[in-house]
């Protein structure tokens, strides 16, 4: 993963990232069980799901390919499960890709033209197409047509090839990086947003059933409200109580063993672990509060800059614990708070009317 110097030159917050280690192909292939294979299924984003459900009813109805579609927002919140729904609701095969993946125009190629009609393909992270693809697929998106250029230099013949009709899924966590000629060829995008914890225990009780974990009321409301408001990141929860309640205790997960658990892993109350608690502590504590920079932050907490940019940073500034300003990183008043720390006459300052956080 490439980074800028700059503070938004870091991509958006990982996804996968969870206190315990990566997860295995054991965990990859529970989380492919656990999704949702039909819209109706999905749960939450429930604008979405209403608007996309037209899109799918129409298309079907007049027996075309949707019009491409566009999902953007934070990882874990069901981009690639609902590529995987628009291609089952609409009977079509699903081709899967990534941008980082497709690094010539002529990967892009071969596998547009050994498309059938109607087949749906899912470019994940598509803002980080190469651009020679990119510009191919401005033509493949429009005209169903790809020109395929054979030999190089003055003797090089571009011949055109026509595709069949297929629907392009995107989905990129940053939408700000996508070329205005490609965003304007999709005919639907979304943004999914961050989930309620109410929904959260819907999803969560799903897959608890589906796994075989006896699921209390109160864990549920527990580990949903731990999960930074992502789908992902309550299964894996789920997951790491399930094998404390197994190995521990009597295999039922109620409000007391989630928490046993949760404590276990480093999971605090806010979803909080390990290195957002201490990239908080040295903001707090070493610095003042701040303004302070990325890199020395870093050194700080022993790790990379790019690990706290990608990985504590995002979640740190929604959940409204740090600030990011033109002079640095700056704890805010409920980060004082949250780590139970009394919060020093310039920190309250930072709160008042032209502080740095207007």
């Amino acid at each position: 993963m490439t980074v800028g110097n700059g503070p938004d030159e870091f991509p958006a917050e990982t996804g996968d990232r969870m206190v315990s280690p990566l997860a295995d192909a054991d965990d990859r292939v529970i989380e492919s069980t656990l999704r949702p294979k039909r819209l109706n299924e999905f749960v939450g984003q429930a604008r979405v799901r209403e608007q996309l459900s037209l899109v799918l009813a129409g298309a079907l109805r007049r027996g075309k390919a949707p019009d491409h579609v566009l999902l953007s927002g934070p990882p874990g919140l069901g981009k690639t499960t609902i590529a995987m729904i628009i291609a089952a609701e609409m009977g079509a095969p699903l081709r899967i890709t990534s941008g980082p993946a497709i690094e010539r125009s002529g990967d892009l190629a071969a596998v547009l033209s050994t498309l059938g009609e109607g087949e749906v393909v899912f470019i994940d992270e598509i803002h980080r197409l190469a651009r020679p693809a990119e510009e191919m697929l401005y033509l493949a998106m429009e005209d169903f047509r790809v020109d395929v250029v054979v030999g190089k230099g003055p003797g090089a013949t571009a011949i055109p090839l026509d595709i069949a009709p297929f629907t392009l899924v995107g989905a990129t966590t940053r939408a700000g990086l996508l070329p205005a000629p490609l965003r304007d060829r999709f005919g639907f995008t979304a943004r999914l947003d961050f989930y309620q914890p109410d929904e959260l225990e819907v999803i969560v009780r799903r897959s608890a059933a589906l796994l075989g974990v006896a699921l209390r009321d109160d864990g549920a409301q527990e580990i949903a409200r731990r999960s930074r408001g992502t789908p992902r990141i309550v299964n894996r929860l789920l997951r790491r109580v399930r094998d404390y309640a197994e190995v521990r205790c009597d295999g039922v997960v109620t409000r007391e063993v989630a928490r046993a658990a949760l404590a276990l892993y480093e999971v605090d109350e806010q979803g909080l672990d390990r290195l957002d608690r201490a990239v908080l502590g040295a903001l707090t504590t070493r610095f003042g509060g701040g303004p302070v920079g990325l890199s020395t932050l870093a050194v700080a907490v022993g790790e990379e800059a790019e690990t706290v940019a990608v990985v504590a940073e995002p979640f740190l500034v929604r959940a409204g614990l740090m600030a990011r300003t033109p002079r640095g990183r700056v704890a805010t008043p409920a980060a004082w708070a949250h780590l139970g720390l009394p919060l020093p006459e310039a920190a309250a300052g930072l709160a008042a009317p032209g502080s740095l956080f207007e």
